[in-house]
């Protein structure tokens, strides 16, 4: 992951100024940099969004491709993510060197969506145990400000809302063999319900405090971050200790209720944003160097 070098004294002036409930920035412990969100950045996609966190940058995308069921679930769809760290985000990612951090937060998207409750896999079933819909979740990271996993669980539920998926029609002749026919009108599409899809809220230990929406300095100040996973209704899903410091059980049980406190706060915010600008329609004007 991507990190910078601080001297003791500005370290030093990061903790004190978080025990204060001041962060450099004028932010308090629980406030967010100003999040930019657009959808529909990428045409041949499903799906797609782009999300800009402070000076951290995601794009991702969604593909929706027929495959066959998993044995274990016949009648469900699935999804599949992979995580690009582009080496313009920052040098440490260069040749291999982002394959690791790629990887884990790949197994930590499939640790937030491995629940009945997140996404309907079911809406996602054609013919049972023989075709269903497969979502391959593209993430590419543009470049590295602090916070990753808060930033791609936004960018990642922003792309699954904007995900049109073709209405499918399965038709039977006379001797039982099927056969898949695709609408042709584009508009006549399914789209994926969102409103369990839960958002990543890391929580930064800093001294005896912790923070929301860590910069990469504060990054560098906090041995042990907390990853929450929240939905809409403030509930957790699951969790994950990040960092080669310890956390006691008191500090847990305070990260995850300002977890769940700031989760609703976030969903309510980009439900709103992601709502306001479908109703905007295709006419919107696109922004940034995708436009």
């Amino acid at each position: 992951m991507a990190s910078v070098a601080l001297s003791e004294a500005e370290k030093v002036y990061i903790v004190h100024g978080v025990q204060e409930d001041l962060r450099v920035d004028g932010r308090g412990c629980e406030d967010y940099r100003c999040v930019e969100v657009e959808t529909d950045v990428v045409s041949n996609t499903s799906g797609s969004a782009r999300v800009k966190l402070g000076h951290t940058d995601i794009l991702v995308g969604v593909k929706a491709e027929m495959g066959t069921p998993k044995l274990e679930k016949p009648n469900e769809g699935y999804l599949e993510f992979f995580v690009d760290c582009s080496a313009n985000a920052t040098p440490e990612f260069e040749g291999r060197g982002g394959d690791d951090l790629g990887t884990e937060i790949a197994n930590t998207l499939y640790r937030i969506f491995n629940n009945k409750s997140s996404v309907d896999l079911k809406t996602l079933c054609i013919s049972p145990r023989e075709h269903c819909w497969v979502l391959y979740v593209d993430v590419l990271l543009l470049e590295c400000g602090g916070n990753l996993f808060d930033a791609i669980s936004i960018a990642v539920k922003a792309a699954l809302f904007n995900t049109s998926i073709p209405r499918v029609r399965v038709l039977e002749d006379e001797e039982g063999s099927k056969d898949i026919e695709l609408s042709d009108d584009p508009y006549d599409c399914i789209r994926l319900s969102v409103e369990n899809v839960p958002c990543i809220v890391t929580l930064c230990k800093i001294g005896y405090r912790h923070v929301v929406d860590a910069t990469l300095q504060e990054e560098a100040c906090s041995l042990a971050s907390l990853l929450v996973s929240v939905t809409s209704k403030g509930v957790v899903t699951c969790m994950r200790k990040v960092g080669k410091g310890s956390l006691d059980p008191e500090s847990i049980f305070e990260m995850m209720e300002t977890g769940k406190r700031v989760g609703k706060v976030l969903h309510a915010s980009l439900q709103s944003v992601l709502h306001k600008e479908e109703s905007l329609g295709p006419k919107r004007q696109k922004v940034g160097f995708l436009g």
